[in-house]
């Protein structure tokens, strides 16, 4: 099964020599108080300081770190979310495309909430991956054609607080990274059937600044099957940006629009810009600060503080004032 755009899935497949822009953010929540600041200021308020960079991207991507029902019941976990249907507007007005599904959030209330979730995003025309009715719709790529190339999105969890999360063969879910089978299986998969490939990755561990070494070796052997950009998210901090075959990793972006963090470093995130060419692939970060559930660019002298600490924290990166980022020569 494949997710495709309406409309573009069979336009053919010719070389424009144009370039393809991808934004991508970290989590979206629109309960708890981000729900509260919607029920006072409308669906838009939380995209209302970056709807303009996410709407200039080809393709919009974000990590949907909630449930979006009214049904099922809180799970035994510490923190649960479900957003009201309606807010998924303002993701529509701000642009996005595809979210991911496979976190440990999606499942906060329970299978019907997931089902509700799914449907209420097709009924907003906003696709999804990571979460599906069995294994192979979970694993399933959304593929959207742009300028004539096939872009496929993945998207992949390693944090899930118990194997029933996990999709299986005839059993509904998410898709999950614990093991390299099925899941390699499923990203040739979409390899083939693209011509490039995005993972959108949940995982490492909360407010640390560097990956888990298991994440370092997973990147890799996506990279090895075919994946030709990464960007995580879970921590809810920002991590380095690594390359790998000149394929870069952003291991994680942060937060983006959420809760009021205790910690700092929730409240910091980046958007990130992926612009894939014939001959390459460039990418730049847009430093954001989180205030009442919304993102803003951050003023100059924060993004330079940014910044510096992206290049003490990256892996033979490096990342100029402007943003862009580079491969260490």
């Amino acid at each position: 099964m494949v997710r495709a755009n309406s409309g573009s899935a069979e336009e053919e497949n010719v070389d424009t020599g144009e370039s393809i822009k991808v934004a991508f953010v970290g989590d979206i929540i629109m309960d708890k108080s981000v729900g509260g600041q919607i029920s006072r200021n409308g669906v838009d308020y939380p995209f209302q300081k970056t709807a303009d960079f996410l709407k200039r991207a080809d393709l919009t991507i974000g990590n949907l770190e909630t449930s979006v029902s009214t049904r099922g019941k809180p799970e035994k976990k510490e923190f649960t979310y479900r957003s009201k249907p309606e807010t998924l507007k303002g993701l529509v007005h701000a642009g996005f495309d595809v979210v991911n599904l496979a976190n440990n959030h999606s499942l906060d209330y329970g299978m019907e909430a997931l089902f509700d979730t799914m449907h209420h995003l097709d009924q907003e025309k906003i696709g999804y991956v990571g979460a599906g009715k069995n294994e192979e719709e979970a694993f399933a790529p959304y593929i959207q054609t742009i300028m004539g190339k096939r872009v496929a999105v993945i998207g992949l969890s390693h944090v899930l607080p118990n194997r029933q999360w996990f999709a299986g063969k005839n059993k509904p879910g998410l898709a999950h990274a614990y093991s390299y089978e099925p899941m390699l299986s499923y990203v040739r998969k979409a390899v083939e059937q693209s011509d490039i490939t995005i993972a959108v990755m949940h995982w490492n561990l909360e407010y640390k600044d560097f990956p888990e070494p298991y994440a370092r070796e997973m990147a890799r052997k996506l990279i090895d099957n075919g994946v030709d950009a990464i960007v995580g998210s879970h921590s809810h901090s920002v991590m380095g940006v690594e390359f790998y075959r000149n394929v870069p990793i952003y291991y994680s972006v942060g937060n983006f629009v959420f809760t009021t963090s205790y910690n700092p470093k929730g409240r910091e995130a980046m958007m990130v810009e992926l612009t894939f060419t014939e001959s390459e692939t460039k990418s730049r970060v847009i430093p954001v600060k989180i205030t009442s559930g919304q993102p803003a660019p951050m003023d100059r002298q924060n993004r330079k503080r940014m910044v510096d600490k992206l290049n003490r924290i990256s892996y033979q990166a490096s990342i100029r004032e402007d943003g862009e980022v580079s491969r260490k020569k």
